[in-house]
């Protein structure tokens, strides 16, 4: 259906641009407002998170001491196009992607890592320690998560023997859900997408209580509205990139809502329940952990297969 649209169409409105920002700030709110109501609190009304944009995107932006100023100024477009561009090849809303290819699957993965290496450069890019330290927590956090995130991913893209988000979307929408065979790579990948986003309880990179804002301690106005709203916009599409491939895939709409907000009350459970983990802990333990896990699990699909091609 989105592959007749035309081009600028489907990069500006959907299932791009126009549509994903609206998307993203209704994900924002549901995910604040169920953490808020977890924790016994009332939580923002349905229109804050569009509140926040505005208010940001009106207000002026201060460009630091110390700073490249077009490093700074390109940063949050960089973060917020490459989320974006994403988009295209996800089965948003239960359509088709808009584009695909033979190999998509790593594109999207890569792409989605930009909003994380574009906040460490804008950390480190400047000359104030809290930044600096912020920026460090996060790349230090992205090269632990990337790599379970990464192999949690791949063992759908075995099982349905293609790296096209399309095919094993219609692949897991056709078979067993992929949550009951592969349950070790459904919970990495989800972890995973936490820590991507700095997610409690791992968002150690920006703890307020600690380093105020972490890498984008320096960052206000348009810059700081940018990134959020790139964070906002991986949310959904991490959602629903677990969705399309542990939960049977996304066919229809109703698809999509049910299963990316079943997601997101989980994800929201997980931030209520556990306490902020220290860098150290973060890193070590799930590096290690993670990422053996998901190992062990491909292991165990290879082997499958073979034994299979074996036996049958």
């Amino acid at each position: 259906m989105t592959l007749s649209l035309h081009p600028l169409v489907i990069l500006l409105v959907f299932p791009g641009g126009f549509f994903l920002i609206l998307a993203s700030l209704a994900y924002e709110y549901v995910d604040r407002k169920l953490v808020a109501r977890f924790q016994n609190r009332i939580g923002p009304r349905w229109f804050q998170p569009l509140a926040d944009l505005v208010k940001l995107l009106s207000k002026e932006e201060i460009v630091p001491q110390g700073v490249q100023r077009g490093l700074f100024y390109l940063l949050p477009l960089f973060a917020l196009a490459s989320a974006l561009t994403a988009a295209l090849y996800v089965p948003m809303v239960g359509f088709k992607p808009a584009y695909t290819f033979q190999g998509d699957l790593i594109v999207t993965i890569y792409l989605l890592s930009v909003l994380t290496l574009s906040m460490g450069l804008a950390g480190a890019s400047t000359v104030d320690r809290f930044a600096l330290v912020g920026a460090t927590r996060t790349l230090t956090q992205l090269f632990s998560y990337e790599a379970p995130f990464m192999l949690a991913l791949l063992g759908p893209a075995i099982a349905a023997q293609s790296w096209q988000i399309g095919t094993i979307n219609e692949f897991t929408g056709q078979n067993l859900w992929l949550l009951v065979a592969q349950p070790i790579g459904f919970l990495v990948a989800l972890v995973g997408l936490m820590g991507k986003l700095e997610l409690p309880p791992f968002d150690a990179p920006e703890a307020e209580t600690e380093i105020v804002a972490g890498a984008l301690t320096e960052y206000s106005g348009r810059g700081l509205a940018l990134f959020r709203l790139g964070k906002d916009i991986e949310l959904v599409i991490g959602l629903t990139l677990v969705s399309a491939f542990y939960l049977g895939g996304i066919h229809s709409p109703l698809d999509f809502i049910l299963k990316t907000l079943g997601l997101l009350l989980v994800v929201a459970l997980m931030q209520t329940l556990f306490a902020r983990l220290r860098i150290d802990q973060v890193v070590g333990l799930w590096w290690r952990i993670g990422t053996i896990l998901a190992v062990i699990q491909l292991i165990a699909i290879i082997a499958g297969r073979y034994l299979g091609t074996l036996l049958f």
